[in-house]
C-alpha cells in the first residue's frame, strides 16, 4: 500500500479509505454489516496497510452505531496510526422525534454533534471533518466559523465537503479566503469510471484549489464489478436486488461501456473489474484521488485492496477515460 498526501494538507493517507457507511445499515430489512464483521473488516483494512477511515454520524440503524463500533475496534489501537473522517448534516434520530434545531449546518447543530461523534469514536479530534450535505437555510459564514472554532480548538484537523454543487464549493472556499476562515481541504462526491460528465465542473474546481478527493460509490453501487451481466437475472441479495433505483441509476448504456472496456482491462492485467475501477481513481491525473471502498464482506475489501498492486498504463488509463 503506498500513501500519499492528503490534498494540500500535511497529513498522509492511503491510497484506497474505507468506508463504513453499510455498518448496522438496515436494507429492506437486512442489516448489511453487524459488529463482529465490521470488526473483521477494519481489521483486514488496517492490515493491509489502510490507515484512512470514513464515517458519519447517522451511518447505522439506530444513528450512531458505526461511530460507535469504530470507537470500540479503535480502543484496542494506537488512535495515531489512523486518519479518522466523520460528517455532520442530517437528523440525528438517537435523539428521538427531530426538532427545529436537530439538522443542517447552524452552530447549534454542529456543536451538538460533534461532541456526540467524538464521545462515540474515543477520541480528542477528528482528522476531517465533512458537512455532509450544504444547508440552503443556514449562511456558509455560520457553518465555516463553527467549524474554524473547532480546528482551532484541536477538536478538528482539518475541513471536508460532501456533495454539493460545484458554484456552492467555490462560493465556500471564497469566503474561506476573505474571511479568514479555515477552508475546506478534503472533498468527497459521487465519482465512479461510468459517472460521465456529472461532477465535471466539481472536480474541475477540486483540481484548481488542490483538494483532495475522496469519492463515495467508486464502483458505482457493485456495478462496476463486474458481477451483473446485460442480460442477466440479478444476483440476490446484491446492491441491485436491495435498492429500487440501482438500475436506472447505474446501468445506462454508458455505464456498460465502460465496464465492457474495464472488463478488457482487467483481463491484461490479470487484475478484476473492481480493482482496475478503483485504480483508475487512484491514478487521476488532474487531482489527488483516494476512493472509499466500502467492502461488505473480507473477501471484498480483499480484492478491492489489489487495486494498489496494479498500475494502468497510460493507454489503458485513457480507453477508461473515453469510453466514460
Amino acid at each position: 500500500m503506498e500513501y500519499r498526501t492528503l490534498g494540500s494538507t500535511g497529513t498522509k493517507v492511503s491510497e484506497l479509505c474505507f468506508g463504513t457507511w453499510r455498518f448496522a445499515m438496515e436494507s429492506d430489512g437486512t442489516v448489511e454489516t453487524d459488529r463482529e464483521t465490521a470488526h473483521d473488516l477494519l481489521d483486514t483494512a488496517w492490515e493491509n496497510g489502510i490507515n484512512f477511515i470514513d464515517t458519519a454520524n447517522v451511518y447505522g440503524s439506530p444513528n450512531g452505531t458505526s461511530e460507535e463500533w469504530i470507537g470500540d475496534w479503535l480502543a484496542d489501537h494506537d488512535r495515531e496510526d489512523f486518519v479518522i473522517a466523520s460528517k455532520v448534516y442530517f437528523p440525528f434520530d438517537g435523539w428521538g422525534e427531530p426538532g427545529p434545531n436537530d439538522s443542517g449546518l447552524s452552530r447549534k447543530h454542529i456543536r451538538a454533534q460533534i461532541e456526540g461523534t467524538l464521545d462515540r469514536l474515543g477520541t480528542d479530534y477528528l482528522d476531517v471533518y465533512y458537512i455532509h450535505r450544504w444547508d440552503e437555510e443556514t449562511p456558509i459564514e455560520e457553518t465555516l466559523s463553527t467549524l474554524t472554532e473547532l480546528v482551532e480548538e484541536g477538536k478538528v484537523n482539518y475541513l471536508g465537503a460532501s456533495s454539493m454543487a460545484a458554484w456552492q464549493l467555490t462560493k465556500a472556499l471564497w469566503q474561506s479566503d476573505v474571511n479568514g476562515l479555515e477552508r475546506f481541504d478534503v472533498t468527497q462526491p459521487m465519482y465512479h469510471a461510468a459517472a460521465g460528465d456529472e461532477v465535471q465542473d466539481y472536480l474541475d474546481v477540486c483540481a484548481d484549489q488542490d483538494l483532495a478527493v475522496c469519492p463515495y460509490s467508486p464502483l458505482a453501487g457493485g456495478f462496476l464489478t463486474g458481477k451483473y451481466e446485460r442480460d442477466g437475472d440479478t444476483p440476490v441479495g446484491s446492491r441491485a436486488d436491495l435498492v429500487d433505483y440501482f438500475e436506472d441509476y447505474y446501468m445506462s448504456e454508458e455505464g456498460w461501456e465502460v465496464l465492457d472496456e474495464i472488463r478488457a482491462i482487467a483481463d491484461e492485467l490479470d487484475a478484476t473489474p473492481a480493482q482496475v475501477a478503483l485504480r483508475w481513481l487512484i491514478q487521476q491525473r488532474d487531482f489527488s484521488c483516494t476512493p472509499i471502498v466500502g467492502a461488505r464482506t473480507v473477501e471484498q475489501l480483499e480484492e478491492n485492496v489489489g487495486a494498489a498492486d496494479i498500475e494502468l498504463s497510460a493507454g489503458q488509463y485513457d480507453r477508461i477515460a473515453d469510453a466514460s
